[in-house]
């Protein structure tokens, strides 16, 4: 069983940082590609960024120079650093890892940026 568990997330002003991370456990492979959505009240689900396991990234162009994804696939972990954050961020973070046979989601975790 694939399991997703996030940390990190909260309140910040705007301009601020803050930093997520995504445990993954179970059988899965540091090819897999994994990375973070965001849903903001309202809106659809976004990809914010995205790593495959050579470390080649995507980004959302409303993040780029502004978030950073890595990971470590020893630990079967994704992270997230957020810098510069601006109201516009505010959402629930979800992470996400891509297997062949499903995509797997964590819980979610706020991040609320306040102007």
């Amino acid at each position: 069983q694939v399991q997703l568990e996030e940390s990190g997330g909260g309140l910040v002003q705007a301009g601020g940082s803050l930093s997520l991370s995504c445990a993954a456990s179970g059988s899965i492979s540091s090819i897999n590609p994994m990375g973070w959505y965001r849903q903001a009240p309202g809106m659809q689900r976004e990809l914010v960024a995205a790593i495959n396991g050579g470390g080649g990234t995507t980004y959302a162009d409303s993040v780029k120079g502004r978030f950073t994804i890595s990971r470590d696939n020893a630990e079967n972990k994704v992270y997230l650093q957020m810098n510069s954050l601006k109201p516009e961020d505010t959402a629930v973070y979800y992470c996400f890892l891509v297997l062949p046979q499903n995509d797997y989601w964590g819980q979610g975790t706020q991040v609320t940026v306040s102007s």
